[in-house]
């Protein structure tokens, strides 16, 4: 399969995962009626935060991909992408906050793994997951914070 081709299946898995996603487990009435920590980010931030987040997800796995297919960085990328995409159902839609946090956590341990993983394969790779892994932390600490708030 030819690069272009190729980058673009990772975009639309990704970015079309995401969206298909987002819109089946929208925040409702149930997110809006838990305590949440002064820190909580507004709604309107995460659509914009993770459209970026998914295009460089999906251009960091393609780029793994065209170097080594089965090795641990991409079996990383794609365990972090399964966690990812398993997060928003069980968190919005079950309403299991405390599995949710169970499951964020270990997307930062495959996230935190496919950078050091990937380091050696591919920097840039790597590199573009670093503010994933930032946003991810963060939303780990929201999804602690949320948990204990309820």
């Amino acid at each position: 399969m030819n690069r272009p081709v190729s980058l673009i299946l990772f975009l639309a898995l990704v970015l079309g995962g995401g969206l298909v996603l987002g819109s089946l487990s929208t925040q409702g009435e149930w997110y809006a009626g838990l305590a949440k920590p002064s820190f909580n980010p507004p709604a309107w931030l995460f659509g914009p935060v993770w459209t970026v987040l998914y295009i460089l997800i999906a251009v960091a796995g393609w780029r793994v991909w065209q170097r080594d297919r089965t090795g641990w960085p991409m079996k990383l990328w794609w365990a972090q992408l399964a966690l990812n995409f398993l997060w928003t159902p069980v968190f919005f839609a079950a309403h299991q906050i405390g599995l949710a946090l169970i499951i964020v956590l270990l997307m930062l341990a495959a996230i935190l793994g496919f950078i050091a993983t990937a380091w050696r394969l591919d920097r840039v790779a790597a590199l573009l997951f670093v503010p994933y892994a930032a946003w991810v932390a963060f939303a780990s600490v929201l999804n602690g914070a949320l948990s204990m708030l309820n």
